[in-house]
């Protein structure tokens, strides 16, 4: 066999083009749709036929599942869509899946596509060089389509000539004899080879060019696409681990629901080949069988339309009988993957898609939205507190994961709040509700910065535990005393704002603040004395100067938030 190991990395470096060219369409696609994706995910979910028409329309414009439900994993993780939503973009992602093949097919193999890569590339230059970034993105993607198919190209020519070297024939004979073992064997080759590569349009390239090269037949290449169909479920998966309780959800039920398929398919294996060859033949597309009576030639240009369909026709089905067994499905998972009490699920609870039927109702909803978020932001508050009262790395690790996580939420729930208020304010509304809107949408804006606070915090925390330099225990003292004060004071206003019955007088309130000040003017005095003393190094002192200042900006902040919202003139005006 004249098949040297430069030519088995030739094999590989076309596989790594086409790789690349499939990588670069995708990301570049996505970074086109940008918030578009976010948009119709969560506005199209709403139902299980939604999603799947949500799911195959965005797996067929960025080409890859993988990426569908890597995307769909951090949404359900950000609390964007739930996780029984985000079930029917699972399945339509499946089926947008199978169009990859018909490109493949229908252009990789029935047209010269390399007569029309370099007129693609020249057509991209112009939008590359663009200062315009959509349209330098847009370059990037029709770049990454030519590369996709020149990668093909190169995949045909770097596979061995089965009629040069007939021992390769002989070799992969020999596992295509034994029944439905065969068939499990070429599923197990599938699966192995889409972990391995980490792309199911991949796979499926190279299972097309092995059987236009005449590797392997028809029914063990339908066997690997089967495989494909499990393999592509690692990315989610993988992407799960760091995830919450419902993106790990949504991942398994990725692979729950392709397992399902195969095993609802296996039995009836030959039988369902069988019908995809008839409906290749009546389509004129010829027999994918070996023994049918036709060329080797016609029936290696037949497997690649009979695939395309085979994998089309399989998903269909599959989501067509799994779609009425969400719920029994959905109850498995939940069974399996059970929610941790320390999980917090980050969701809007009140907020729902839609207008109420007055504005009046609409206001409230949204009050209460506006409760919840100064609630989760006040736990933000005492998580960072407690970052002063442990020297453990392990715990104080958790704590940040904890404070990172509610800064994203804090970020995404400030932006649907201020969206679900613009679109009350578009209605008619009377001077009393608009005044009300414009209240709620500071103080939003008032708790997401108390909660970028405390985000800075926690990496100011970060940073003294970078310091080769150990952090004096007095500075530590100092900043629990402060931060004691600061909480004292934050959970006043947290009552005010969330209980219009809690009552507090002006001077109480003023008094707080007043003290909470001549704490951090007494602290930056002892500081920049202690600098000058030289008691501790520069770098230690900015770090204990950033956390106290931004305490005394959470405090500063909260006394404003309660004089936006709340009109409660003895406690606040005038002050």
């Amino acid at each position: 066999m004249d098949y040297s190991f430069f030519d088995l990395l030739k094999l590989f470096g076309a596989l790594g083009f086409f790789l690349f060219g499939m990588k670069l369409m995708s990301e570049s696609l996505q970074k086109v749709a940008g918030d578009k994706l976010r948009n119709i995910l969560s506005a199209m979910t709403s139902n299980r036929f939604k999603g799947i028409f949500t799911g195959f329309l965005i797996t067929t414009i960025i080409q890859s599942s993988s990426a569908t439900t890597v995307m769909l994993v951090s949404f359900v993780n950000a609390g964007l869509i739930s996780f029984a939503e985000s079930l029917g973009v699972i399945m339509g992602a499946n089926i947008g899946t199978t169009v990859t093949a018909w490109l493949i097919s229908i252009l990789g193999f029935k047209v010269k596509i390399s007569a029309l890569v370099l007129p693609l590339i020249g057509l991209s230059l112009p939008l590359l060089f663009s200062k315009n970034i959509t349209r330098s993105q847009w370059g990037n993607v029709i770049i990454g389509f030519a590369i996709v198919f020149i990668g093909l190209d190169f995949l045909k020519a770097s596979t061995p000539d089965i009629h040069s070297n007939p021992e390769i024939l002989s070799f992969l004979t020999r596992f295509s004899d034994f029944g439905y073992w065969s068939v499990l064997i070429f599923l197990a080759i599938g699966t192995i080879l889409t972990l391995i590569i980490q792309s199911s349009s991949a796979v499926m390239a190279l299972t097309l060019v092995m059987c236009y090269n005449g590797w392997i037949n028809f029914e063990m290449a339908a066997a690997m696409v089967l495989g494909e169909n499990i393999g592509t479920t690692i990315t989610a998966n993988l992407a799960a681990l760091v995830a919450n309780t419902s993106a790990k959800r949504t991942a398994l039920a990725h692979l729950f629901f392709n397992l399902n398929g195969i095993v609802l398919i296996l039995p009836f294996f030959y039988p369902f080949l069988r019908l995809i060859g008839s409906i290749s033949e009546a389509n004129g597309f010829g027999s994918p069988f070996m023994n049918d009576g036709q060329s080797m030639e016609q029936t290696t240009v037949a497997i690649p339309i009979a695939l395309a369909i085979f994998h089309t026709t399989f998903n269909v089905l599959n989501t067509s009988i799994l779609v009425w067994f969400v719920k029994p499905l959905e109850k498995l998972i939940l069974k399996i993957i059970k929610q941790k009490e320390s999980d917090e699920e980050f969701k809007l609870q009140h907020i729902r898609t839609g207008m109420l039927s007055t504005v009046e109702m609409s206001i409230f909803q949204a009050r209460k939205e506006l409760l919840v978020y100064t609630e989760r932001v006040e736990k933000m508050f005492d998580d960072s507190r407690a970052l002063f009262q442990t020297n453990k790395k392990k715990e104080i690790g958790n704590l940040q994961k904890k404070i990172n996580k509610s800064e994203e939420f804090s970020d995404q729930l400030e932006i649907e709040i201020a969206a679900y208020l613009s679109e009350v304010s578009q209605q008619d509304l009377s001077p009393k509700a608009a005044e009300t809107i414009h209240k709620m949408l500071q103080t939003a804006s008032q708790i997401e910065s108390i909660a970028d606070s405390c985000y800075a915090v926690s990496n100011a925390i970060s940073r003294k535990m970078n310091l080769k330099t150990p952090f004096p225990d007095d500075l530590n003292d100092n900043l629990i005393k402060f931060s004691d004060q600061v909480s004292d004071f934050f959970s006043i206003t947290m009552k005010i704002i969330n209980d219009r019955k809690f009552k507090t007088t002006r001077p109480e309130l003023k008094q707080a603040i007043l003290t909470i000040r001549e704490e951090h003017t007494k602290l930056k005095e002892e500081h920049f004395k202690n600098l000058r003393k030289g008691e501790y190094k520069t770098k230690v002192g900015i770090v204990y100067a950033d956390i106290y200042n931004e305490l005394l900006k959470m405090a500063e902040t909260a006394y404003e938030a309660v004089g936006i919202l709340v009109p409660v003139p003895a406690a606040i005006q005038n002050s």
